[in-house]
């Protein structure tokens, strides 16, 4: 009876945690926040599969909001079967058949029957033998009991055959075996129960994360004279539990997120050494960002009684007129606005009953609350009144302000108005927000408007925006696509940054294609490819033009001559549409290359140069692009010899200015050379003389002394005597030639270190 009663209090608990806000990210975690109420010393049970309460384990959040406290929190700890099983050491097989388990029992009590009477003893042994019957031989499986008198018996195993155990103890144990086979077969639910406990009645907090589908964007643009751009969002209920007016928020990011198994008992092997000491790294953490600088905004409407006003919209406008901000007051007809950019802002409040009333220049300061309260008149909801803004109202940081938070959501404001009809093309030029966005540093929050509802196992398109956009509707070409490709130049006018996804175009109340739109921020330009333009025929030709030298530049010894190469690319586009196009051509980027035609791309990225070109209906546009690509080649004065310089001079390829010092600048070098070749002839020729003397001397050594060779010996010590003579004239002749050529190419270096000149022809 007691187990009923508990079960009855748990669902009866469970139904009062619904859950109030979800938010979804983009790396497959979802974040709930569940409120409910308790009352004195209460359990709450929520229920999980074993996936979800690894990441509840790691980010459950519970808090007693009305001085309650939470004594604690209980889960059904997930051991492994096997480990179970292993602790009955019940040793039974995965087959788990009769031998087996009998074989288990051995030395257990236990009776058996056989169509006779009970045999009652412990059990031996069970084993297999083979009987002969009628023509045929067959395998028997018998057991052996020890009975109280000591006898072995031993009985058939037959389709008769039965046994019960009445060892002490056995019948409970095998009990809780199959008890543990069982619920290993049940479904995957771990059942958490929450203790709080405190007095009277109180408000519950409960958040955690869950693995979640990743949600999935998608967009519809509608052509027309004013494009509209319409996104869904694909979110799919697969925790088990319905959403029921939940607040839904969808976070266009991936915040670090990781899975780790602690719902499974762990179990370590441990040494029988002692333990040595070790340094163990600790996980390294980070401190969480905070969103600075941003103003709050509350205050209390009420009518001209002085009585609140509850479910009263109040929305905040910028100084564009755009909504930036909005929600309805609670029961007690407070609202609060935070994370507000810091400025004038106007608010306007309307109740259906009352006058619609606006507060213009109501300036918010950055980091500071701002109060306004707000009286509504009696009247129809087609009057409004305007109230100019004041100065800011400092509230002290001591006193208590309404703001909405974790623990304090604001009601939902809902209004059902009789729609007026209007044609489809006027639905589409009208914009309607869907969903509040903002900024969550690296991250974006699309925080849907109204609550919604999605049953458990259930998925639903949720939207996100509806607004007019900036598209040019284009037909774009590259070389690398091969047909040309309708493709619409989108400008992300809407203020919010459009999440990476599909997207389909509708034109003409017809579907016109689809494809892929990667994430855009606010104001920036796309272009996106949705349909091949069957109607447009692209083709190409090039040609190329080698131009003389353009530029001369002399420095320190080198000569630079720059000459450039000129390439024309023809685009021939045919149009065979009735209706004219406007082609984007995707002409790419080279490094060196200079554009030197007068049309300007229309845009450019770090690979394509994208030029705008309009092409009339039924015609054929030559569109030409020049690129010029400037070639350098570097030669060295000092090394420039007679010949090159005379063809420089030939071609023309040499300004004046740079003919006429090159020209002295050879003639030094002419001067140069001269010495140089008279250095080389000197040393030739002492090179010669020492040649002679070295055979005149070998001669020398190879005479006998006999009257003949006496005057051989004359002869060649004669011979010796005027070749030293001449290498010693050589000598002086050589270092003063020597000088004069040190002198020539300093001032060789001279004139060519003085060259400084850049001359365009």
């Amino acid at each position: 009876m007691k187990l009923l009663v508990f079960v009855t209090f748990v669902t009866l608990a469970f139904a009062q945690m619904p859950v109030k806000r979800v938010v979804l990210y983009k790396n497959g975690v979802g974040y709930f926040e569940h409120q409910g109420t308790v009352e004195g010393k209460q359990d709450v049970s929520v229920s999980f599969t074993s996936g979800q309460l690894n990441d509840v384990l790691k980010s459950l959040t519970v808090l007693d909001l009305n001085g309650g406290k939470i004594s604690g929190i209980g889960y059904d700890a997930a051991q492994a079967a096997d480990r179970r099983l292993g602790e009955i050491r019940l040793p039974v097989g995965e087959k788990g058949s009769l031998n087996e388990f009998l074989t288990a029992m051995r030395g257990a009590r236990i009776e058996v029957r056989n169509g006779g009477a009970p045999l009652e003893g412990r059990l031996v042994s069970v084993e297999r033998k083979t009987r002969a019957g009628v023509g045929a031989t067959l395998e028997v499986e018998y057991v052996t009991l020890l009975t109280a008198s000591g006898e072995l018996r031993t009985a058939e195993i037959s389709p008769a055959f039965s046994v019960r155990l009445i060892e002490p103890g056995l019948a409970g144990k095998v009990g809780q075996y199959l008890d543990v086979l069982a619920t290993s077969r049940d479904a995957d639910v771990r059942k958490m129960v929450i203790s709080a406990d405190g007095a009277g009645r109180r408000n519950l907090f409960v958040s955690y994360i869950s693995e979640v589908p990743v949600w999935k964007a998608t967009y519809r643009m509608v052509l027309g004279s004013k494009p509209l751009l319409q996104g869904w969002a694909i979110v799919d209920n697969t925790v088990g539990q319905d959403w029921e007016n939940v607040s839904l928020s969808l976070v266009a990011g991936a915040p670090q997120s990781f899975v780790q198994n602690l719902a499974q008992p762990q179990y370590a092997r441990r040494p029988v050494v002692a333990l040595s000491e070790t340094t163990n790294r600790a996980p390294q953490t980070f401190s969480s960002g905070i969103l600075l600088g941003r103003a709050q905004l509350a205050g209390i409407v009420t009518d001209a009684g002085g009585a609140a006003i509850p479910d009263a919209l109040v929305e905040a406008f910028d100084e564009s007129g755009a909504v930036i901000a909005k929600t309805a007051t609670n029961n007690a007809g407070a609202y609060s606005f935070s994370n507000l950019l810091e400025g004038a802002v106007r608010l306007e409040v309307s109740r259906p009953g009352f006058v619609v009333k606006r507060l213009d220049g109501v300036q918010v300061a950055s980091g500071a609350s701002t109060r306004r309260n707000v009286e509504l008149a009696v009247g129809s909801v087609t009057d409004s009144m305007t109230v100019a803004g004041s100065a800011p109202m400092e509230v002290n940081n001591s006193m208590s302000v309404a703001r909405p938070g974790q623990f304090e959501r604001l009601r939902q404001f809902s209004q059902l108005q009789t729609a007026p009809k209007v044609t489809f093309s006027e639905a589409r030029t009208q914009s309607q927000t869907v969903a509040q966005a903002q900024e969550l540093g690296d991250l974006f929050e699309y925080r849907i408007e109204q609550p919604v509802t999605i049953a458990k196992n259930r998925s639903a398109l949720v939207p996100i925006l509806q607004s007019p956009v900036d598209i040019e509707k284009v037909t774009i070409w590259s070389s690398n696509s091969g047909r040309p490709q309708r493709a619409l130049w989108l400008t992300n006018s809407t203020k919010l940054t459009l999440d990476g996804g599909t997207f389909s175009v509708v034109e003409a109340e017809a579907f016109a294609g689809e494809g892929i739109l990667e994430a855009i921020r606010p104001a920036e330009k796309r272009l996106l490819t949705y349909a091949t333009d069957l109607a447009v025929s692209v083709t190409t030709a090039f040609g190329s033009q080698q131009q003389k030298v353009s530029r001369v530049v002399v420095s320190k010894g080198i000569m630079v001559h720059q000459s450039s190469v000129t390439e024309k690319r023809t685009y021939t586009i045919r149009n065979n549409d009735a209706a004219a196009r406007t082609m984007l051509i995707e002409h790419p980027v080279r490094a060196g290359y200079q554009l030197k035609s007068a049309t300007s791309p229309a845009e450019t990225t770090a690979t394509e140069m994208r030029f705008r070109v309009a092409v009339p209906a039924r015609e054929t546009v030559a569109f030409p692009i020049e690129e010029a690509r400037t070639m350098s080649t570097n030669y060295s004065v000092v090394e420039l010899q007679a010949p090159t310089f005379a063809r420089f001079v030939t071609d023309g390829s040499l300004p004046p200015a740079v003919e006429q010092a090159l020209q002295g600048v050879m003639n030094q070098k002419a001067i140069v050379a001269g010495f140089q070749q008279e250095i080389k002839q000197i040393a030739d020729e002492g090179e010669k003389i020492e040649k002679a003397q070295e055979r005149v001397r070998e001669n020398l050594k190879a005479l006998k002394g006999s009257a003949e060779e006496k005057a051989l010996v004359q002869r060649y010590t004669r011979q010796l005597d005027e070749q030293e003579t001449r290498l010693a004239q050589l000598e002086k002749q050589g270092d003063a030639v020597t000088a004069k050529l040190k002198a020539e190419q300093e001032e060789l270096n001279r004139r060519i270190g003085a060259i400084s000149l850049d001359v365009t022809l």
